[in-house]
């Protein structure tokens, strides 16, 4: 089996590697030869791809046609003719504070228009060294250079809980993007990636010829791998974990899609992709068991710091209508919109477009699983380690600690549920973001033939049956589930059933009271 990457971002690196590159070149040359367009701007999630496809552009444009061959771009007659190659990365600035930028920022643009040829002068600032750096490029090649951008926004990015510095950060990048407003005869073709969109960043707000791809039909599966990609390049690797989870290769592949695709980029077309670094690392490991490898890359500390400020629990977060495409620019960021950043960071995406309209929803198990570790985290004001230990007691039993955790993540809440009362799907909707944080597959009103139970969730180690009360006891909600026969539906599964009552107070809006018993399953 051919070996895969999950170390590099760099195209040549990979492709002397012999490891795995899957075709992208397809959509890079369509971007390079677009008569119309020379400029253009893509966003995605962090760790979808977007380095590799920087450092992929880059070979081509300095004309390295060897590293090509048996791609698509080389079945076509473009000739890897050289230009100079100007490739910025801000991803290693230094944005902790001003000084920090201060000092690592000029360096990092020293860095890549001396690796272009050009002579940095430290006497002037960033931007009038990329400015002659331009003029100078034309004047000695006789033709414009190219300039690929990645991370374009990551020093914003990593300021936003300090929204002086972060204003102050961006400020600095416009000095340099606004370069590019006067020089189009000089550059000949210009790719900018990042994760948010800072339309105040005079990239957007000058460079009129700048096209934003993010949500092209045609560009809609540039990142991430397709069903038909895998099929492709990782055969051999798909078959062999499929026989190492014991697993059938069709019921494999529907496990797989369910954990890792999910992603749609465009408004009109729904193909969706897997994320690249999560199949990475699942066929490498090749582990009995489907892991949240996306989440364990890192999260991004903007995003901790605007959940904990928003009512978190309020929103459905597998069908969210009525979202505007406004919704994910970032403008003022002393104002961040909670939905649009959870777009930008890979924690929702579309399931749906229409009329201008965008429906959003969590796009795979592995992202559903991190974000409702986030959520429960943030109404909890816990870290995210909290909410695994309450997650270990109620897989384990310890119905104690189990309902001590749930009494302090209640009283967390200090906006209670959303409606007057309190009723109990809102109080749901909170347990809910626990049982999908920690793997349990649930059902809200789980409809039977006598009633409806407020929540079942499954997990290998038992059946767990949930019903909730407002003003009435534990014991009152223990004995509906068992009156009403609420455990039937689950006793051939052959696993430990549990009844779980849970009763919270209609005045203080908090869990009053809980009990749980095992249901004998030897028993009619």
């Amino acid at each position: 089996m051919r070996p895969i990457a999950t170390d590099k971002s760099d195209f040549e690196e990979l492709r002397k590697a012999g490891q795995i590159y899957v075709d992208k070149t397809a959509y890079f040359h369509r971007m390079i030869t677009d008569p119309s367009r020379a400029y253009f701007f893509c966003a995605r999630p962090r760790r979808f791809g977007k380095s590799l496809g920087v450092t992929t552009l880059k070979s081509i444009f300095l004309g390295h046609r060897e590293f090509f061959a048996d791609l698509a771009i080389a079945k076509t007659d473009y000739d890897f003719a050289p230009h100079t190659v100007v490739h910025f990365n801000w991803g290693g600035v230094d944005a902790s504070s001003r000084e920090g930028f201060d000092e690592t920022f000029p360096g990092a643009v020293a860095d890549a228009l001396t690796a272009a040829g050009y002579a940095y002068d430290c006497s002037v600032p960033p931007s009038l060294n990329l400015s002659r750096a331009l003029t100078f490029f034309k004047d000695r090649d006789g033709k414009g250079c190219v300039i690929l951008i990645d991370e374009y926004d990551d020093p914003v990015a990593k300021s936003l809980a300090d929204v002086p510095r972060a204003e102050y950060i961006r400020d600095q990048l416009a000095s340099i993007y606004a370069q590019f407003k006067d020089s189009t005869d000089k550059i000949r073709f210009l790719f900018i990636t990042g994760v948010s969109k800072f339309t105040k960043l005079s990239i957007f707000s000058t460079l009129s010829s700048l096209n934003d791809i993010s949500f092209d039909d045609e560009y809609a599966a540039m990142f991430g791998f397709t069903e038909e990609e895998l099929d492709a390049n990782f055969d051999e690797h798909l078959r062999a974990h499929a026989e190492k989870m014991g697993l059938s290769y069709d019921a494999y592949r529907a496990e797989l899609k369910r954990w890792y695709n999910g992603y749609r980029f465009a408004q009109e077309d729904e193909t969706t992709v897997y994320n690249p670094v999560s199949i990475g690392q699942t066929l490498v490991n090749k582990r009995r068991t489907f892991r949240a490898y996306w989440s364990s890359t890192g999260r991004a500390s903007h995003l901790m710091s605007l959940l904990k400020r928003e009512e978190v629990l309020a929103f459905d977060y597998n069908r969210l209508h009525g979202v505007s495409e406004r919704a994910f620019d970032v403008a003022d960021l002393k104002s961040l919109d909670p939905l649009g950043m959870l777009y930008q960071t890979g924690y929702l995406t579309i399931k749906s477009y229409d009329c201008g309209i965008y429906m959003l929803g969590v796009p795979d198990e592995e992202v559903r699983r991190d974000l409702a570790t986030l959520m429960t985290g943030a109404a909890a004001n816990q870290d995210m380690k909290w909410a695994e230990n309450l997650g270990v007691r109620l897989r384990l039993h310890e119905w104690e600690p189990f309902f001590d955790g749930l009494k302090s993540l209640y009283a967390a809440m200090a906006y209670g549920p959303t409606e007057k009362r309190g009723h109990e799907s809102s109080y749901a909707r909170c347990l809910a973001f626990l049982l999908a944080s920690q793997g349990f597959r649930f059902r809200m009103e789980d409809v039977q033939a006598d009633g409806r139970a407020d929540i079942v969730a499954e997990h290998p180690c038992g059946v767990f049956i949930f019903e909730l009360k407002v003003d009435e006891s534990a014991a009152a909600a223990l004995e509906q589930v068992k009156a009403k026969g609420y455990d039937a539906p689950y006793r051939a599964k052959a696993l430990p059933i549990y009844a779980v009552g849970l009763s919270f107070d209609a005045k203080t809006r908090q869990l009053a009271d809980a009990a749980a018993i095992a249901i004998d399953v030897g028993t009619g």
